[in-house]
């Protein structure tokens, strides 16, 4: 079985952002994002892999395979494309909430979101404190 090439490093997420956004506004929005999902996740951000910056972590067992490991909670990568957002947990109370999310694409494991004002932030709030919550109750309950 493959070993995870994604995990938590000590990287320092601030200066990751300050290296990897330039300046202007990616770099605004991408601290927005930061201390929003700060506030709202209620954990603080830790930089996961190269490019993913995570909140809270869970270890997971594949039910279909042998792949097991951490994860963050809920995410983000301010990407040069897109911002990308690993809050989505699939679930049905959540389909509701992508209608009002506001303009944005769907990716396998995440949505796509160009810029900060194109999305409405009390439902993305909703999306993360709903994966948390999925999460949890299905990995139970786990430290930082």
């Amino acid at each position: 079985m493959a070993e995870l090439k994604t995990k938590r490093t000590d990287e320092d997420v601030w200066e990751y952002i300050e290296r990897n956004t330039g300046p202007g506004k990616k770099r605004e929005d991408s601290l927005t994002i930061l201390r929003f999902m700060e506030e709202v996740s209620g954990y603080e951000p830790r930089l996961w892999g190269t490019s993913i910056i995570g909140f809270g972590q869970y270890h997971y067992k594949s039910e279909r395979s042998r792949q097991e490991g951490d994860w963050p909670l809920v995410g983000f990568s301010p990407r040069k494309a897109a911002f990308s957002f690993y809050v989505y947990s699939g679930g049905e109370d959540q389909k509701p909430l992508l209608e009002r999310l506001g303009k944005y694409k769907m990716g396998k494991a995440c949505i796509y979101v160009k810029k900060w004002e194109d999305i409405h932030p009390d439902v993305l709030a909703e999306m993360i404190r709903s994966t948390i919550k999925k999460l949890k109750e299905r990995y139970g309950e786990q430290g930082e």
